[in-house]
């Protein structure tokens, strides 16, 4: 039985982050430890000789604009590309679909990797005591060692109150410095200006572009010192100083900004460095401390481990529930570093980072709309990181703006559309392949981010002059899109991908172009859906909202294939390549809701086969995205076990000794591990959903306990409603929850297993349900 009182929360329980600690410098990317402002990437090295910090920037673009993305030839042979694909002349749709609708990019382009901020203290000797570490609850890299007898302490951080990143160095006698960039990534001169180092480059490359369009760039490094400064050609080199504070500033001309004005306004009237630094961590832990977990003690042998040792007894079958723990809050440490209300851009493939290795391989470090993306943002709203959210808007506003005339040359339609892959330019058009590059339903997935938003805070004004607009135009845009097939009645899309994947023909051809594929339908049912229920919130379109229910009711049902799965495309083809990582039609479980254990249990379990079909098949695709994937899919089949062996793959087969996810090497043409941001912020968004569950109308505690954390609390996640929830667990059982109103929330069922309890709570007020022992 359950029992609810109104109580007082307290604010004084979240457990600390953790810190991340090796006992050896950082010899490679992936030993490094990243810091970020929403702007300025940091991957810092911290090396015995000298501190390296790889830079990057989230405006740092090769590419630019293109007039001339959509094919000419698309919107003329549409209709017989359709009638192809409904008399199931399927070959014959893709070989005239690849030879017109793939877009045809001028310059795409690429985040690109910026220079290293090197500052080098001369001098061999024996170096003892060596320590470096990430405080997640402060965003600071400290390392400490002793070096001819000689203590030196240095600390990095990227703070977003100042839009600087800073590196100190203090040492208990005087030592020379020097302070430099790299000189391998962009095309760039390096001068000095007094006490500042001045790079002026461009964002070129020849891979992803023409090798002459993209981002000018400036990066100023101002470097305080109690010691003198002599500027040389390219470096300034500083002697007799027992402290060396370094502070970089970027800038770019991205949508029409003066680099340097940029850079050198930053750099204006900075407080001194312990008020700077003060003021990070102030605004840092504001967020970083909204949400705590413990999911019980490692032993104690294990705790005192550096982090890398630790991960690898780990992935030996090791039992390290603060490890996991840590790694969960690793995920919203690096949402906060790369994505903050003020950034320019929201996450990319790689989050604010760069390894050189997207952007320098056949991948572009991009904005990838048929998961990545979206995956990058999964841990903002349930682990209370909303405001973190905000520059994902901004990118979709583009797109919007974009692919209105992506809509009307295309496909001769009203609206907006988009894609399987965009950039710092608003790229709409369809890529340049098929089989991945024509998910046109990438807006309606991408844009239920802003729906997501609304439910988790019920803000009537941001579902007004944000979300709506946005969700009604996509709506607009595929009430024309959509074909009634003759035979069945039912409005399929397409011509369109199921990203990433292929189907084998009756006749045995391989082919991935189709009419009502599976994730269209989830994705169009999802937006029509949503946009009936704005329109109601608002008072707004009647009119509308009887059309778009209309065209809801003639959409294609799930249905479930001769392997007991559910089927991918409208017709139950046999997958050309059973071992493919893409599962996107089984969004339906996960972020949508559209299949439960629950409501439709024949379903989830043609889901579930779906799974267990990919994992057996000869060369399963695992990778890190894929594992986030899997989490949050077992977690919504409520089935915690099975998600906690994905947590431990994730980490131990997807992710490095800083902890950072990558893709690994062999899949979608890559020879390399390549760092992708989406394992981390997916993985912690996909943990969230073991501990509560929201459908708006709905709040579950503990859906999917694993027995392998039977003790624990977890303190601030968010749920739909507008709702705050702590809650404690012992010997594998529910023991209580504090819910918190926000200032707009909406009443709720509260489920813990199959007890339901009322909650309506004015603002601010506070719930504690507690199971009765």
């Amino acid at each position: 039985m359950l029992t609810r009182e109104v109580v007082q929360r307290d604010l004084t329980g979240n457990q600390p982050a953790g810190r991340l600690w090796y006992s050896h410098p950082a010899t490679r990317w992936f030993e490094a430890l990243p810091v970020g402002n929403g702007n300025i990437g940091g991957m810092v090295y911290s090396g015995a000789d000298a501190e390296r910090v790889r830079l990057s920037a989230a405006t740092a673009w090769s590419g630019a604009p293109g007039d001339s993305d959509v094919s000419s030839t698309a919107l003329k042979y549409l209709p017989q590309i359709r009638r192809l694909l409904l008399s199931g002349e399927y070959a014959e749709a893709q070989a005239l679909a690849d030879q017109h609708l793939p877009g045809r990019p001028s310059s795409f382009g690429t985040n690109v990797p910026l220079p290293e901020l090197v500052v080098e203290h001369r001098g061999d000797g024996e170096v003892s005591g060596y320590e470096r570490s990430l405080e997640l609850d402060e965003a600071i890299v400290r390392s400490r060692f002793v070096k001819r007898g000689v203590s030196f302490e240095r600390e990095v951080f990227a703070t977003n109150v100042a839009g600087v990143l800073v590196a100190q160095t203090r040492s208990s006698a005087p030592v020379e410095h020097t302070v430099g960039f790299s000189e391998d990534a962009i095309p760039a001169e390096v001068t000095t200006d007094g006490e500042t180092l001045v790079l002026r480059g461009h964002a070129y490359e020849s891979l992803h572009s023409n090798g002459k369009v993209g981002s000018t760039v400036e990066i100023h490094a101002k470097v305080l010192t109690d010691g003198s400064i002599e500027a040389g050609e390219d470096r300034l080199t500083v002697n007799g100083a027992t402290t060396v504070t370094v502070i970089v500033a970027v800038g770019t001309d991205w949508r029409g900004a003066d680099p340097a004005a940029q850079a050198r306004a930053l750099l204006a009237d900075l407080p001194e460095y312990d008020v700077l630094k003060q003021q990070h961590r102030d605004d840092h832990a504001g967020l970083m401390g909204r949400v705590g977990l413990e999911l019980g003690a490692s032993d104690g042998a294990v705790r005192e481990l550096p982090t890398d040792e630790r991960r690898a007894l780990f992935a030996k079958g090791g039992d390290d529930p603060e490890l996991v723990a840590l790694y969960f809050q690793y995920g919203r440490y690096l949402t906060i570093a790369g994505s903050r209300a003020d950034s320019p851009l929201p996450l990319a493939l790689q989050g604010l980072w760069n390894d050189g290795r997207a952007s320098g391989g056949p991948w572009t470090n991009d904005f990838h709309l048929d998961i990545n993306t979206q995956q990058n943002y999964w841990a903002a709203e349930i682990t209370n990181l909303g405001e973190c959210h905000q520059p994902l808007f901004g990118l979709i506003d583009g797109l919007r703006a974009s692919g209105s005339k992506t809509a009307a040359e295309m496909y001769g339609a009203p609206g907006w559309v988009s894609h399987t892959v965009s950039n710092a330019w608003s790229y709409t058009a369809p890529g340049w392949g098929l089989g991945w590059g024509l998910h046109v339903t990438s807006g309606i997935w991408i844009s239920l981010q802003l729906w997501e938003h609304f439910e988790y805070h019920r803000d009537l004004g941001f579902l007004a002059d944000r979300a709506y607009p946005v969700l009604k135009d996509a709506a607009q845009f595929f009430l024309a899109y959509l074909t009634e097939d003759p035979d069945t009645g039912y409005l399929l899309s397409g011509p369109s991908d199921s990203p990433e994947n292929w189907y084998l023909t009756p006749d045995g051809e391989k082919c991935s172009i189709s009419l009502g594929n599976t994730t269209d339908r989830v994705l169009i049912e999802a937006l029509f859906r949503v946009c009936t229920e704005a329109s109601e919130l608002l008072g707004v379109d009647d009119d509308f909202r009887a059309q778009l229910e209309a065209a809801r009711a003639k959409l294609p049902p799930f249905r479930i294939g001769k392997h007991g799965q559910l089927q991918e495309w409208l017709h139950d083809f046999d997958e050309a390549e059973p071992n493919h990582r893409h599962t996107s039609h089984l969004i339906a479980l996960y972020p949508e809701r559209q299949i439960t254990p629950r409501t439709t249990p024949e379903l989830a379990r043609a889901a579930e086969v779906i799974i267990e079909r990919r994992q057996g098949a000869d060369g399963w695709e695992q990778t890190e995205w894929v594992e986030a994937n899997l989490i949050a899919f077992y977690a919504r089949l409520q089935k915690g076990d099975l998600a906690v062996q994905h947590i431990r793959q994730l980490i131990a087969d997807a992710s490095e000794d800083n902890l950072l996810s990558y893709s690994v090497a062999g899949i979608a043409g890559v020879d390399e591990n390549i760092y992708a941001f989406d394992g981390n912020s997916g993985g912690t968004g996909a943990m969230a959903e073991l501990f509560v569950q929201s459908t708006g109308t709905e709040i579950e505690l503990l859906p999917a306990l694993p027995a392998a954390w039977p003790t624990g609390s977890i303190t601030g996640l968010r749920a739909r409603g507008g709702y705050t929830v702590d809650l404690t667990w012992a010997d594998g059982q529910f023991v209580s929850a504090d819910l918190t109103a926000a200032a707009t929330s909406t009443p709720q069922k509260v489920r813990v297993g199959d007890e339901l309890i009322d909650l309506d709570l004015g603002p601010g007020e506070t719930a504690r349900i507690e199971a009765r022992r």
